[in-house]
């Protein structure tokens, strides 16, 4: 029985740690800093043992999962490289930048060390062991980088261990995968964060502001809400990528303020046009780099115990909510309170119930 480690249990290693458990006959060590993490992922059956030793359970390791923020896991990769090893140990990790522990990766001097670096592209708003689940992965990319010392065999193992996620698997060089994310998932945070500062700063003019951004505008703004010192990681990390699409944003919003200024309607008609085509032509329902709710909008009247009714009639089908809101402003939207659910399934089951008593329910693309 092959022992596997997992360095770090927050959401992505303890959901990684809920999978193979489920799907896998391996000895599964657990190592992180907190012993309350440690101490529910024992009592929940997440683990089979728990280390607050790296280094002590590494020397039991047939594989290791780094799932540490990045900086953390660069620095776990190089402790390794220090050790002595008695047989050979496949590594991987689930950082979102990969540049950094690559490169690591690449100057090992330990031949008993083979690394493939692993991306799983999913996610949630919340963090911590205690939201983690087995399925978090279904459906998922699953990114794979393969340092060139790794052979086919290598490969197929961690698929195999990994399998159970029910991720579909790609291989990427570092260099790729961190201008594609920086792309569709790193600066998409920083505008996100961007606009919010904006908004905090036009409300010391406008104080009934927050009140206008009930609807649409912390829908788009959302992620904003997410670890701030994860992201901070993420950033510096990814610090050249970041700079690349700073200047390209900066240039693209210059271009846009020239073409309003100068009242070109057809050029600005196009550029929106282009981008509601590209826009719609995406996957909608595939889990990416930025993790998402499954929203639906239901329309209701104003009137005491209508809430509660939806409520309700949800809950006795047996389906899990995890966020609710109910919008003021209704612009574009059919109604005016918003469920939103983990997966896709449940959104659709929801659906389904509440048309049957007569509600009008819209998915919004």
């Amino acid at each position: 029985m092959d022992t596997v480690v997992i360095a770090g249990l927050g959401l992505i290693g303890g959901s990684l740690a809920r999978n193979i458990q489920l799907h896998k006959e391996v000895h599964l060590i657990g190592v992180d800093q907190k012993d309350s993490t440690l101490q529910y992922a024992l009592q929940h059956g997440i683990i089979d043992e728990a280390s607050s030793s790296f280094q002590a359970a590494a020397q039991k390791a047939d594989i290791i999962l780094l799932a540490a923020p990045v900086s953390k896991s660069v620095e776990l990769l190089k402790e390794l490289d220090t050790m002595k090893l008695d047989k050979k140990v496949l590594v991987t990790d689930v950082s979102s930048v990969k540049g950094p522990i690559f490169r690591q990766a690449a100057s090992l001097r330990s031949d008993k060390i083979v690394f493939i670096g692993g991306h799983p592209m999913a996610g949630s708003h919340k963090h911590g062991i205690e939201a983690s689940k087995a399925h978090l992965f279904e459906n998922a990319i699953y990114v794979l980088t393969p340092v060139q010392r790794a052979k086919e065999g290598d490969l197929d193992l961690l698929k195999d261990l990994l399998d159970g996620t029910k991720s579909t698997f790609i291989t990427l060089s570092a260099e790729e995968h961190d201008e594609m994310t920086g792309v569709v998932s790193h600066f998409p945070h920083l505008i996100a964060s961007a606009l919010v500062q904006q908004a905090k700063k036009w409300e010391t003019k406008h104080s009934f502001l927050p009140k206008l951004a009930a609807g649409g505008f912390r829908d788009i703004t959302r992620i904003a809400s997410s670890n701030p010192g994860m992201w901070q990681d993420i950033f510096f990390q990814n610090k050249e990528k970041m700079a690349v699409l700073l200047d390209d944003w900066i240039e693209e919003m210059q271009n846009f303020r020239k073409l309003l200024l100068e009242d070109h309607r057809q050029e600005i008609h196009a550029y929106l046009e282009e981008a509601k085509h590209y826009r719609d032509g995406l996957e909608p329902r595939k889990k990416g780099a930025i993790p998402g709710y499954y929203d639906l909008y239901v329309d209701i009247t104003d009137r005491p115990g209508a809430l509660q009714k939806v409520l309700t009639i949800v809950a006795d089908a047996g389906l899990s909510i995890v966020n609710i809101q109910i919008l003021e402003l209704r612009e574009g939207l059919t109604g005016v309170l918003r469920l939103s659910f983990a997966e896709q399934k449940i959104q659709l089951k929801a659906k389904g119930v509440l048309e049957v008593f007569g509600y009008e329910v819209k998915i919004e693309d």
